[in-house]
């Protein structure tokens, strides 16, 4: 037996945040244009039914579309924006929700909704209307991040509100080590290492050091020991390492950071495995950690780039906080 069609199986997703920001045209023509502007069109106002018809639609995507996953909104919000020049009307949707799946056919369906509900009242007034331009402009969460589409050029500005503000590291000094014993003897480049360090530099924190060393616990302590023993402006806030984090045998990072003494943050360790388990259920294997050793806070990630990348990901929110607690600063 044969099955032509079947929705996506998403059950061993997390639900995350999802928003989509979608947006439409309707050309109305001149006189059409001015009698909505002047709220004087014989259905009563379209753009105000059309934001009610936006939020039914977006509601009720699934019922609609055939493959679409039910999905609980968290926020509709229907714009719209009248465009003189060209006698019609530019209307916006934006959908958020928390799912296991992107939220942007919610966005387009609102959209769509919202414009055949301005092309009914008008109609009755000027049956010679066109309905153009839906597309999706944005869409935030998900394994891909934020993704706009590479059509469009000229976004609302206020779609910045809805886009994720990167922490910043200005002024905090990070230091970094990987551990791996064949990029270590040259068999291929630390990519993971250079990842690292570009995701933390753009995020405006300035490099002390960069060490790659083999997967040897006296090579790690010694190289941490040499960074943590570093005074003044010399001396790294946050040391972060990648590789070590597995089951194999060589895979010492954890022990060799709490072998300086310390005290480890449980939840960080705890919040790696998590926000990793999103992407690949291999991330509950690893032993990811945090210590703050002397007030320098030490975390350990895992070696692959993936890893790496969405373990900053992960931890950029709070990296700034964390230093300052390790520093000895009061809570707020």
């Amino acid at each position: 037996m044969k099955s032509y069609y079947h929705m996506i199986d998403v059950s061993d997703k997390l639900a995350t945040k999802r928003i989509a920001i979608a947006r439409g045209k309707i050309y109305v023509g001149e006189m059409v244009f001015n009698l909505i502007r002047n709220q004087q069109m014989l259905k009563g106002d379209p753009l105000r039914l059309a934001e009610v018809a936006a939020i039914m639609g977006a509601k009720n995507t699934s019922n609609l579309i055939p493959l679409c996953h039910p999905l609980g909104l968290d926020k509709v919000e229907f714009i719209s924006e009248l465009v003189p020049a060209e006698f019609a009307v530019q209307v916006y949707c934006i959908a958020i929700t928390s799912a296991k799946t992107g939220v942007e056919m919610e966005a387009l369906s609102g959209v769509s909704a919202g414009l055949l509900t301005i092309y009914d009242l008008s109609k009755i007034s000027e049956p010679s209307l066109t309905i153009s331009d839906i597309q999706l402009l944005v869409k935030i969460g998900g394994k891909s991040g934020v993704w706009f589409n590479p059509q469009v050029s000229n976004y609302p500005d206020w779609i910045a509100e809805y886009l994720p503000q990167a922490p910043q590291l200005t002024g905090l000094k990070f230091a970094t080590i990987t551990l791996s014993d064949r990029a270590s003897q040259g068999v291929y480049p630390d990519k993971s290492g250079s990842l690292l360090q570009e995701l933390l530099l753009t995020a405006g924190a300035s490099n002390l050091a960069y060490e790659l060393v083999a997967d040897e616990a006296t090579l790690l302590k010694a190289k941490l020991s040499e960074l943590l023993g570093l005074k003044g402006d010399k001396r790294p806030q946050l040391i972060i390492t990648s590789g070590g984090t597995g089951i194999a045998s060589r895979d010492i990072a954890p022990e060799t950071i709490l072998s300086l003494g310390g005290r480890e943050i449980p939840g960080i360790g705890e919040l790696l495995r998590l926000y990793g388990s999103k992407f690949t259920q291999f991330s509950w294997g690893s032993r990811s950690l945090a210590v703050v050793v002397e007030r320098c806070l030490v975390i350990a990630l895992p070696g692959s780039s993936n890893a790496v990348r969405e373990g900053v990901e992960c931890l950029l929110p709070l990296l700034s906080h964390l230093v300052k607690m390790a520093e000895g600063a009061n809570h707020d």
